[in-house]
């Protein structure tokens, strides 16, 4: 992300990334009429102003359920996704702030409580992307950051949300096709994402003797703000999905119906577990 700086600083002008500077947008709408599988149910979904967390919070309105969208500081994306919640006949809550700041965590979730009236499915989706072609190059700083942001957010979402969560609770964790894979220009985020995918396991284990499910969705290159924003050189970006099987990268309404069945009684035998919308990728064959 940082290609003509100094090592070890890095770029923030163009991040976190605003989907409303995103041409062509990202495609978010549900694809189907909704049938209540999440009828009377509220969620939180972290990073749910753009990209998946929009697709998602989009999906679960139209199933039902009132969405508490978490974000850092992109306000307009928050807000369309909040309208966009709306026009499905929901309740929703823009919070801002950073996952990273435990405090910040329990605020959300306190919010969350209050204002919409419980909390029944977390989605922790946040996450932060800044790339490097050598390990050397990745300042104490970056990796700080991405750890605190990509893993240490989920902890602190889940330890404010566990004590509200009652059985037939869901959580449903984002990681990712580069835990699987490896990104050789992505160590610092795919060794977070291989955190939460043993975080995801672990938890699972924790928490099913509650009634409490856990599972996760590892995508694949997927059209949202995190890699043209910096996530990735913008030399990388034309080819971008194109090394999957489909040839092409997907789109955030493609992603979301994994999370919708992960959050919802469909996958009621199933914890613990990763899902794959990833373009054809065959992972442990």
């Amino acid at each position: 992300m940082n290609d003509g700086l100094p090592v070890g600083e890095i770029d923030d002008s163009d991040l976190p990334g605003r989907e409303s500077n995103l041409e062509p947008k990202p495609d978010w709408e549900p694809r189907y009429p909704g049938s209540g599988r999440l009828e009377g149910k509220t969620a939180i979904v972290t990073g749910g102003d753009s990209g998946i967390g929009r697709a998602v919070a989009a999906l679960f309105a139209r199933e039902g359920a009132d969405v508490a969208i978490v974000y850092l500081c992109e306000d307009e994306d928050a807000e369309k996704t909040a309208a966009i919640v709306r026009d499905e006949g929901r309740r929703a809550l823009c919070i801002a702030g950073d996952v990273g700041d435990k405090d910040f965590c329990g605020r959300a979730v306190r919010e969350t409580v209050d204002t919409l009236g419980g909390l029944d499915i977390l989605v922790n989706n946040a996450g932060e992307q800044h790339w490097q072609k050598n390990v050397t190059d990745i300042s104490e700083d970056q990796l700080r950051r991405t750890f605190q942001t990509n893993i240490f957010g989920m902890f602190f979402m889940t330890q404010a949300a566990q004590p509200h969560l009652k059985k037939d609770a869901a959580i449903v964790n984002c990681t990712s096709v580069t835990m699987y894979e490896g990104q050789p220009i992505l160590l610092d985020y795919s060794a977070t994402k291989g955190a939460i995918t043993a975080f995801t396991r672990s938890l699972s284990e924790n928490l099913v003797g509650e009634g409490i499910r856990v599972n996760a969705v590892a995508p694949g290159p997927i059209w949202t703000p995190l890699n043209p924003s910096g996530g990735l050189p913008k030399d990388d970006m034309d080819d971008f999905g194109k090394s999957t099987p489909m040839g092409r990268p997907g789109q955030p309404n493609e992603v979301a119906p994994a999370f919708l069945f992960l959050a919802c009684e469909d996958s009621s035998y199933m914890s613990g577990q990763v899902l794959h919308p990833n373009g054809g990728t065959v992972i442990g064959g």
